[in-house]
């Protein structure tokens, strides 16, 4: 009986699998350039640090199993307390901004589906230390470098909220139940206007504030712009929210301001349907989605001032936001995006007949040495089907190794893209081009 992946995971064979390959590849350099450095985590943890940010209802998504030692562990679930424990074990010695990126597999068991798998990859983005909306517009900055630098240009918009002004409201219009208000709010575009309506009043929310908050969400419309924003967060200041949801807007005023010096505002608008559903979100919240609307989100993330502590550290302000690959790479097929696969080949040296082979091995050593991508084919076919390989394979050139030219000290480089030939010294120069 053939064998078969389990429900929920994938295998990515050639291209797939160089193509993924090159997208993290460009996430990483673009992380680089903005300063942050790369973290490793194991794959497998303590069950006890994953509950320890969550909760017990973790447990119906992690990959939860006792080891030998008879210790509940957990397959990676996120990265983000892992990150956090890390952090506690240096936090005396880190100097502070730290800024760490990860690149890590993980396991959720969730019911697959478009955009979701049981394992997948994730990208994430962190920044601890820094109190000022600093660091959320060095997130987004960041995060458009990377999406831009994946082949999404133009494809995507961030939208942002904050947790504080969003819970001010609540209270402004008397939630009671404020997990039942947030979910109401978060899909409230997906519910008809009655659902949402009896959604806010099942969590408390008076007459008055239902009403509020559906002409709210009605002028936010699929989100507001920076260069409209102003009148609309005007509006919530005047309600008399409280200290904490006024220090909302003003961060989102101060968020957008500098956005706007970055070159991201043009992709970025308020939007108050974005809460996200986890507890440890202190204030500023984010997601990213494609502009058509057609998908699951493509990253999401926010300030997490107090999960330092929750771990056993000092208190620490933090703020980080996460990218998925599956929902990436649906977004980048769909528009033509995804890469071929590995990076074209430089030069496929091309033996005549057994008697040049083992020239067309030294060659390839001597393009590798120099820091060349070659290949060669190992299996002895015919001129043709070596050539016809290496246009497969996307190589720029082809190197071809025969007697008679080698008689001369020669060999021929042939240009794939035109067909035009020359000859050139067999001990030239093989640096890149």
């Amino acid at each position: 009986m053939p064998f078969e992946t389990l429900r929920g995971f994938r295998d990515y064979p050639p291209p797939d699998g160089g193509a993924r390959s090159e997208i993290f590849r460009r996430m990483r350099a673009a992380a680089r350039r903005s300063g942050f450095q790369e973290l490793e985590t194991p794959s497998v943890e303590s069950l006890e640090l994953f509950q320890a940010k969550s909760g017990e209802e973790i447990g119906q998504q992690v990959w939860a199993f006792r080891d030998k030692g008879d210790r509940p562990v957990a397959l990676l679930a996120e990265t983000t307390p892992s990150l956090a424990r890390i952090f506690v074990d240096r936090a005396k010695a880190e100097p502070l901004p730290v800024k760490w990126f990860t690149h890590s597999k993980l396991w959720r068991y969730e019911e697959p589906q478009s955009g979701r798998t049981r394992e997948f990859s994730q990208f994430n983005l962190d920044i601890l230390g820094v109190p000022g909306v600093e660091a959320e517009v060095e997130l987004l900055q960041t995060a458009a470098a990377l999406m831009d630098d994946a082949g999404a240009t133009g494809l995507y918009a961030f939208r942002l909220n904050d947790r504080a002004l969003a819970e001010g409201i609540g209270r402004r219009f008397g939630v009671q139940d404020g997990g039942r208000y947030f979910r109401a709010v978060d899909r409230s575009r997906k519910t008809s206007g009655g659902e949402f309506a009896d959604a806010l009043a099942g969590a408390g929310v008076t007459p008055e504030g239902i009403d509020f908050l559906r002409a709210h969400l009605e002028k936010a419309g699929d989100g507001v712009p920076a260069g409209s924003m102003g009148p609309i967060l005007d509006e919530l200041a005047g309600l008399g929210l409280g200290e904490a949801a006024d220090a909302g807007v003003a961060r989102l005023r101060d968020t957008f301001a500098l956005l706007g010096t970055v070159g991201v505002a043009d992709r970025t608008v308020y939007d108050p349907t974005v809460v996200r559903g986890l507890e440890y979100y202190t204030s500023s919240v984010f997601e990213a989605f494609d502009k058509e609307g057609d998908l699951r989100s493509l990253f999401g993330g926010g300030r997490y001032d107090h999960l330092v502590e929750l771990f056993g550290g000092p208190p620490t302000p933090a703020c980080g936001l996460a990218i998925g690959d599956q929902t990436l790479e649906l977004l980048l097929r769909a528009n033509g995006r995804w890469p071929e696969g590995e990076p074209p080949l430089d030069t496929y040296v091309v033996a005549t007949g057994p008697e040049v082979r083992s020239v067309v091995l030294e060659l390839v050593a001597k393009l590798r040495r120099a820091g060349v991508s070659a290949d060669f084919d190992p299996m002895r076919r015919s001129l043709s089907r070596q050539l016809r390989e290496a246009s497969r394979r996307r190589a720029r050139r082809a190197w071809i190794v025969g007697p008679q030219e080698l008689a001369r000290g020669q060999i021929v480089e042939r240009d794939l893209a035109t067909g035009t030939q020359t000859e050139i010294p067999r001990d030239g120069p093989v640096g890149p081009a």
